[in-house]
Order: C-alpha cells, then sequence, then structure tokens
C-alpha cells in the first residue's frame, strides 16, 4: 500500500432495521438470563413493514410466555422511537415461533461429572486491537467515529434536542492513513432518517454539528467531502424501509473490516456460543497485549469444536510491531487465561442480562461499566502479560 492510503469503516444506529432485531434478540436474551442463569438462548428476529417474526431454540428453567415475550419486543421497539406508520411499537404484529434447544446440542455443551461444557459450535474467533490513535479505546480510528457519530446523534435525539431526526441512520468514515498512522477524516458520510417536514439543509446542519463536536477539528474533512443524506431526503426508515434480520451486521459489530470475523454473530446468543464469548474474550487478550507495551497492534484467532471445552488452536500475529515473539505471547496467554467456555463466562460475568446494551453502537471500544457489560473492555492483565513476556 506505500506509506498512504485510505481506509472506510461504516456503522448504523440503533434504528437501523438490522440493529432492532439485534436489540430484540438480545433482550429477549437478558431476560431468559434474568430468570435463569444457565439458560442456553440462540434467538434470531425478522423484522420488517408493522412485522416481527421471532424464531430459535431456547433451554431454560424460566420459559417466557407469549405475552411476555410481546411486551418486551414492544419495548424495544419504543425505546428506539419508532411510532411511525410502517412500524409502530403499538401496531406491530408478532410472531413467535421460539421453540425447544436440540437435546443432541445440549448434551455436549453441559458440565458433566467427567468433563467440563464444551464449545457450543465450532468456529473461529477473532479478537483485535490497535493502539493506532489516542483516544480511540485501541480501536480502529474509522470504526470508533463511525460509532461516536451515530451515538451522538441518538443522544440528541432521544434527548429532544434535534426533534427533527428519526431513529434509523447510517455513518462511514475515511480515513486518511500515513505509515500506519491515522492523520485526518478524508471524507465522512452520514445518512439519517427525518421528519418529513425537515428540509435538506436543516438536516446537513444537525449532522455537522454533532460531528464537529464528535470528531477532533483537526481531523475533520473538507466541506465538499462532507456528505449527509447524499440522495437529499431520508424519511421512510427502518424495518418499514428495508428489512432486518438479527446478525447482519457482524463487521460494523466488530472492527470495521480492519481485522477479520470468524463468521458467526453475536446477539441473541448465550455465553456458550463461542461466536459470542470467544470473540469477546480474543478482544479482551488482544486489547492487553497492546495495553501491555508488548505490541502496537495484535490480532488474536481462537478456534473450537462443538462439545469440546478447550480450543483447538490459538494464533497471535502482531502485524511486525511486537518486542517479542508471537509463540511466546500464545504460551503466556495460554498460561494466564482459561479459554474454555465456562472459564470465559465465569472471567468475563457472561450469565448476566448485560447483552441489549452490546446490541448497537459496537461491541467493542466501548468503556467498561461497573454492571459487568463490556467486561471484556478492560485493561487489567496488562501488567501480568508484561511480567510473563519480560
Amino acid at each position: 500500500m506505500g506509506n498512504s492510503y485510505l481506509f472506510t469503516s461504516e456503522s448504523v444506529a440503533e434504528g437501523h432495521p438490522d440493529k432492532v432485531c439485534d436489540q430484540i434478540s438480545d433482550a429477549l436474551l437478558d431476560e431468559y438470563l434474568r430468570r435463569d442463569a444457565k439458560a442456553r438462548v440462540a434467538v434470531e428476529t425478522l423484522a420488517t413493514s408493522n412485522q416481527v417474526v421471532l424464531a430459535g431454540e431456547v433451554s431454560s428453567t424460566g420459559l417466557l410466555s407469549r405475552d411476555e415475550v410481546e411486551k418486551i419486543v414492544r419495548n424495544v421497539v419504543k425505546n428506539i422511537g419508532y411510532e411511525q406508520d410502517g412500524f409502530h411499537y403499538k401496531n406491530i404484529n408478532i410472531d413467535n415461533f421460539i421453540h425447544s434447544q436440540s437435546q443432541d446440542i445440549a448434551r455436549g455443551v453441559v458440565e458433566q461429572d467427567d468433563k467440563p461444557a464444551g464449545a457450543g459450535d465450532q468456529g473461529i474467533m477473532f479478537g483485535y486491537a490497535t493502539d493506532e490513535a489516542e483516544g480511540t479505546e485501541f480501536m480502529p480510528a474509522p470504526m470508533f467515529y463511525a460509532n461516536a457519530i451515530l451515538r451522538n446523534l441518538a443522544e440528541a435525539r432521544h434527548q429532544g434536542v434535534f426533534p427533527e431526526l428519526r431513529p434509523d441512520a447510517k455513518a462511514q468514515v475515511t480515513m486518511l492513513y500515513e505509515n500506519g498512522i491515522p492523520v485526518k477524516a478524508d471524507s465522512i458520510v452520514v445518512s439519517t432518517q427525518h421528519t418529513p417536514e425537515t428540509s435538506t439543509e436543516e438536516v446537513r446542519e444537525i449532522v455537522r454539528y454533532i460531528v464537529k463536536k464528535t470528531i477532533p477539528e483537526q481531523w475533520l474533512c473538507s466541506d465538499e467531502k462532507f456528505l449527509v443524506n447524499p440522495t437529499g431526503r431520508f424519511v421512510i426508515g427502518g424495518p418499514d424501509g428495508d428489512t432486518g434480520l438479527t446478525g447482519r451486521k457482524i463487521i460494523v459489530d466488530t472492527y470495521g473490516g480492519a481485522a477479520p470475523h470468524g463468521g458467526g454473530a453475536f446477539s441473541g446468543k448465550d455465553a456458550t456460543k463461542v461466536d459470542r464469548s470467544a470473540n469477546y474474550m480474543a478482544r479482551h487478550m488482544a486489547k492487553n497485549v497492546v495495553a501491555s507495551g508488548v505490541a502496537k497492534k495484535c490480532l488474536i484467532q481462537i478456534a473450537y469444536a462443538i462439545g469440546v471445552a478447550e480450543p483447538l488452536a490459538l494464533y497471535v500475529n502482531t502485524f511486525g510491531t511486537g518486542l517479542v515473539d508471537e509463540d511466546k505471547i500464545v504460551a503466556s496467554l495460554k498460561e494466564i487465561f482459561n479459554l474454555t467456555p465456562q472459564g470465559i463466562s465465569d472471567y468475563l460475568n457472561l450469565t448476566l442480562p448485560i447483552f441489549q446494551k452490546t446490541a448497537a453502537y459496537g461491541h467493542f471500544g466501548r468503556a467498561p461499566e461497573e454492571d459487568g457489560a463490556f467486561s471484556w473492555e478492560k485493561i487489567n492483565r496488562a501488567e501480568e502479560i508484561k511480567k510473563a513476556l519480560s
């Protein structure tokens, strides 16, 4: 690529159709976990014009009635802010096809006398961290700022500062990199749903105001490359404008394309599904490796087999920025961390009902919270890693 290049990431707001579905799936997961910390949940959601369809598998001592499920779904849609003709929390029709989990799956993921609980599925999971830019929470800068723009737009909408805004929105940030370091935004694209009576110029002024509060002034792009609602109008949005599905924004959920993704989605899945828990653990390890000063970038891959507790493989790539050999980092991580599904769940407190908070604006690059949400973002093992490798 040479010394200079452009890299782009996009994000979507909580009102995007796919994110509506992610939040519904995770809200249902949270309620199952409140009733039964050992619940096994895999819930999928589809949303279209005034219609929500639920499907999936659950094994739990605290099952939800159909009325309880419907109430949760309506509350999620209401809290996002959908009260439009084509998608209104009061009027949506809800079809519920959730059923019991297959015993063939359940037998491999339940702890037994002679062996620990196995992984809920086979697969490969990735975690990534980089210190490429200060203040971006060890995330790639384009992804961090795309999420931040949309989070700030939503906050202004919920607070009533800009009642002209509606829930659906997307943001795309292209960064200019020099020698691997982001130096400024080359272009910014934001599309946001708005009320019918709001003019294009009014929307542009609102978005410009939010973006200028979000991205450091010295990083802002030129006005010619600052694009807001490029089509000129965005009134019909959300599931009324485009069908949504759980798990269709996996790159938005992670690193904006700056690192690989194994393919499995996060939302609607309990922690026995390593699609979710091992991705969180890989991010936690990568972030602590970078925070330790051992490397400036770190990619970690973990591989599992269904029903088998210990991972089949652990891979580390520091992209030439490591101060020690990568095989030594692998050995130290194996010593420090328990990478069985149960070990990960216990360490990161993944039986708590914390997951709806993760379902919009990225699962990574968020501040750790006292109640356990985003525990994988904590930098609490960096010194231990540094000591092990010194």
